[in-house]
């Protein structure tokens, strides 16, 4: 992964504005078909962003909207699954609809309370 840290300076703010907004750390990663901002939660589940269709981009400026994408990772050898994914100007945004999507999916599982508390940063959402 040898531009792993490059992406993290290039992207620093945005690894923090998701570590404050999820509560958890968040890192660059390889996927294998570029990087992107990873954080993991309970019950294998995980959140990638990236700004290009191929991962996380090197052009500043590039005026690609942000990907939020939220998966159910399996062990079976099949890929991990996909259950919500938004797309917005601003990463907060798309990070709000992405888990705007899955609780009203009724697919995000609460693991405890003082660790699944982050609240949605959009005044207009009900959580």
């Amino acid at each position: 992964m040898p531009r792993t840290q490059e992406h993290a300076d290039r992207y620093r703010d945005a690894l923090t504005a998701l570590a404050a907004a999820t509560q958890r750390p968040a890192n660059v990663v390889n996927t294998g078909a570029g990087y992107a901002i990873r954080v993991d939660f309970e019950y294998n589940r995980y959140l990638l962003a990236s700004n290009a269709a191929d991962g996380l981009t090197d052009a500043a400026e590039d005026t690609s909207e942000w990907r939020v994408s939220l998966y159910q990772g399996v062990t079976d050898g099949t890929p991990d699954e996909l259950l919500a994914a938004a797309e917005h100007a601003w990463l907060v945004d798309a990070f709000d609809l992405a888990f705007a999507d899955i609780r009203a999916e009724g697919k995000w599982q609460s693991a405890d309370a003082s660790f699944d508390a982050f609240n949605s940063t959009n005044d207009q959402s009900t959580s």
